[in-house]
């Protein structure tokens, strides 16, 4: 081993020592490389220390104007060149050691050698959110290169692709597509599931059912959330004038709806997605046709092991586990009692949205719904304003009357008087009906 080698070696030992990771980079390809007639010969290391860290190990050390390279250190004759080695764990195994470098590439193609190995390697360089694509200019999501060898670089990139193919709302380019749904198993079994959720949170909330669909479509959904992609073989009927559908889309039509009255509303568009995962445990087929009774007390329970499954944390999980627990409370005609304990709920709001998702979805009836929204705008009167503290038969035990327009006549006004203030209590409220009786000469 010639004498620079030694000393490239010796410098990635001091970076191992003190505790990050180091190599020389094709030793065996950069010894063919060397110019012997070149005043300075440059040896290519990879590391994952960052330059701060770099400079501490080695104060002679100068930042490079080449924005790939860490940073560069002298010696003599030898020229070392510290390049960002790739730290993904999501990378395939076999594709995360550097290889090639662009210097090395460079005086390959000056030399006119080009090994096959340099059209696949991982090549250090600065790390780019876009690394991987080509532009999106070009009106449609693709990786740069062989799709299939662009996605071992890095796994994430096939969740990153629809994250930007949803946002950006861009057609996946047809090999791209398929490099994605042929490394689908791969993504999930090296990103871990804190990138996969990293990428799913830069999804706006507009956009996540396109989302949803293309995880589902590439079948990526089907190993991350399984339960969810379950609900594609779950039927239920739309409504009688339009049909069956799978829940899994009608899901995926109410969480497009949702944001169109609350929108930018991430939290509320995932509970959507997540509100009806309870029917896969409670479909029942009984009388020619489908139930889901308590689908979502179950689908609450389901949710939260979903999420704490993905790492959400512990405030996430109760607000949407939440949501999906009340979702279906405003699907019935409420009492005053009822619209009081829905009022009291802190995310009322979205539920509301929630439902009125739902009917978009299934282009349902609004009856109920429309009915409680105008009893929502009695919940904040006082429970004195809305019924009289005596009710008919107590009324006419009160004023010896009969059954009749009278007794009617009685009740309305002691309302009135309540909410004026009249009335405070049951003894007040008796005394005013025989009062009132007597007045008016009623019965």
């Amino acid at each position: 081993m010639s004498q620079p080698f030694k000393e490239a070696f010796g410098l990635c030992k001091t970076i191992m020592r003190n505790g990050f990771d180091a190599f020389v980079i094709n030793a065996r390809l950069q010894q063919l490389t060397f110019d012997d007639t070149a005043e300075i010969q440059d040896i290519d290391i990879c590391t994952e220390i960052g330059l701060d860290e770099l400079r501490r190990c080695f104060p002679k050390l100068v930042a490079s104007d080449d924005r790939h390279v860490l940073g560069v250190l002298q010696e003599g004759a030898v020229r070392f060149n510290f390049y960002p080695a790739d730290v993904d764990d999501a990378s395939h195994p076999e594709e995360c050691v550097a290889h090639l470098t662009p210097r090395l590439l460079k005086a390959l193609d000056e030399a006119g050698e080009m090994p096959l190995s340099a059209v696949v390697p991982y090549i250090p360089k600065a790390k780019d959110a876009y690394e991987g694509f080509a532009e999106l200019s070009e009106g449609e999501l693709r990786f740069k290169g062989i799709p299939d060898e662009a996605l071992k670089r890095n796994y994430l990139l096939a969740v990153r692709a629809l994250r930007f193919a949803a946002n950006f709302n861009l057609p996946v380019e047809a090999n791209t597509w398929m490099a994605i749904v042929r490394g689908a198993r791969r993504v999930l079994d090296y990103v871990s599931v804190s990138d996969i959720m990293d990428e799913w949170r830069k999804v706006e909330a507009e956009n996540m059912w396109l989302f949803v669909r293309l995880l589902f479509d590439s079948q990526i959904l089907h190993g991350l959330v399984p339960e969810i992609a379950a609900l594609s073989r779950v039927k239920q009927i739309k409504n009688p004038e339009e049909g069956e559908e799978t829940v899994f889309d009608h899901t995926v039509q109410v969480m497009r709806r949702y944001p169109e009255e609350l929108p930018f509303d991430w939290y509320g568009t995932l509970a959507c997605l997540f509100h009806d995962v309870g029917k896969l445990y409670t479909a029942e087929f009984f009388e020619n046709e489908w139930t889901f009774l308590q689908h979502h007390r179950v689908g609450a329970k389901v949710t939260r092991k979903i999420l704490n499954r993905l790492r959400f944390p512990l405030e996430d999980v109760d607000l949407i586990c939440g949501l999906v627990r009340n979702h279906m409370r405003l699907h019935f005609m409420l009492t005053d009692r009822g619209i009081r304990q829905f009022r009291a709920y802190d995310e009322y709001p979205r539920l509301i949205e929630m439902v009125r998702a739902d009917i978009k979805a299934k282009n349902g009836s609004y009856r109920e719904f429309n009915h409680n929204l105008k009893m929502l705008e009695r919940a904040d009167l006082p429970q004195e304003a809305l019924e009289p503290m005596l009710n008919g038969n107590e009324i006419m035990r009160a004023t010896g009357l009969k059954p009749g327009p009278a007794v009617g006549v009685i009740r309305e006004a002691l309302l009135k008087a309540q909410i004026a203030g009249d009335v405070p209590d049951h003894d007040a409220a008796i005394r005013f009906v025989r009062a009132y009786k007597e007045m008016e000469k009623l019965g």
